[in-house]
């Protein structure tokens, strides 16, 4: 079987950016909602068995404990921003499995499920369904893949090497000096993305690298000034690579089975006719039918 984790928050803010404003019979926001719940269940159509949604529930997180320059909700639209409980309470009700985090974000629900999966053998393949870099470190093999649904690529961990230039388990290193604005830290000045990949290509982590920047390999280009960089700033670089590093502690599943879509609840006719989606239930109550 193939296990399909699917990055709520991504999805929300791509169709909210994409899709057309519509409101429920409330006044309420929801073209967003509506287009993920499509973009689901059109997954569900395709094939897709196994799945489960994590979503930023709230955008902060223990990670601005650690750091106060770390992403946060300020900015965010509040029409987008009302949209995530709705959304969470009509996939559950449309039969899928939610992890609404808080304290974690929605990647580290992301990574743990991938890892929990990964222990099962019935699983044949993990398929993270997001772009985001930060999932790439959970990239195993050709048993657990990164895929951009948007663009239709799917990265396996060779796929991660000719896009990063580093294996998986060296993304939180790279990230940690290349910085990644989208959470909200800035790297180590000097080392973009060509420095980064040739110096951990090399070393695989932060800790690996010597010193003495006369001891570098010779592939790496200004080493005297990467090293000066590096170490003048080291405790920002681990504080980095903390933030960038996903947590498996997360909350997840128990069993793969739980995954399992077996339709979708009586409660999502409720969600469909607020939502003034009829064409919804339809789907739904089709691929369920489909399913048993």
């Amino acid at each position: 079987m193939d296990v399909h984790l699917i990055d709520g928050t991504y999805e929300l803010f791509r169709h909210f950016f994409a899709v057309p404003a519509a409101a429920d019979l409330n006044g309420q926001e929801i073209g967003a909602v509506r287009g993920v719940l499509h973009s689901v269940l059109s997954m569900v159509e395709r094939g897709a068995t196994h799945i489960g949604v994590a979503t930023d529930h709230i955008v902060e997180s223990f990670r601005n404990e650690l750091y106060p320059g770390y992403k946060t909700s300020e900015g965010v639209p509040p029409e987008l921003l009302s949209q995530f409980p709705i959304l969470e309470e009509a996939l559950e009700a449309m039969g899928v499995v939610v992890w609404p985090m808080v304290y974690f974000e929605a990647d580290d629900a992301l990574a743990a499920a991938a890892a929990r999966a990964t222990q099962d053998d019935r699983v044949d393949r993990v398929i993270i369904c997001t772009p985001d870099k930060d999932l790439s470190q959970c990239v195993v093999g050709s048993r657990v893949l990164q895929l951009d649904r948007r663009r239709d690529v799917l990265r396996d961990e060779a796929g991660v090497l000719a896009k990063f230039g580093v294996k998986p388990e060296s993304i939180p290193d790279y990230l940690a000096v290349v910085g990644d604005s989208a959470d909200g830290f800035p790297g180590v000045p000097g080392w973009g993305s060509k420095a980064a990949s040739q110096t951990l290509f090399q070393y695989g982590h932060l800790e690996n690298i010597p010193k003495d920047w006369r001891e570098w390999h010779p592939s790496i280009r200004t080493p005297r000034k990467l090293s000066e960089s590096l170490f003048t700033r080291w405790a920002d670089a681990l504080l980095f690579r903390t933030l960038a590093t996903l947590r498996l502690d997360a909350p997840a599943f128990n069993t793969v089975n739980d995954l399992r879509w077996k339709g979708s609840l009586p409660s999502f006719e409720k969600h469909c006719n607020r939502m003034k989606s009829p064409e919804l239930l339809s789907r739904a109550t089709l691929a369920g039918a489909n399913k048993n």
